[in-house]
């Protein structure tokens, strides 16, 4: 459990349900954060994630380490 991670990138995507649903779970995750995740999770990029949430690319970038950071703590 737990692996899909590539050179330090957490690739949420090749997560399966249960194991993203801990992460939901157990992470503590805000609501921008949690919709990020899901999102990522889905495999849309950070520009895609950026436009559907309404918020600049930086913004996504600052949610995508603090799901990482989150996640990390668990695993």
């Amino acid at each position: 459990m737990f692996k899909p991670e590539i050179n330090g990138k957490i690739k949420l995507e090749e997560f399966v349900e249960p194991e993203l649903d801990y992460f939901r779970q157990y992470c503590n995750f805000s609501e921008a954060e949690l919709d990020y995740f899901n999102y990522k999770a889905k495999n849309l990029s950070n520009i895609q994630i950026a436009m559907k949430m309404n918020i600049s690319e930086s913004t996504v970038s600052g949610l995508a380490r603090k799901v990482k950071k989150k996640i990390i703590k668990l695993i």
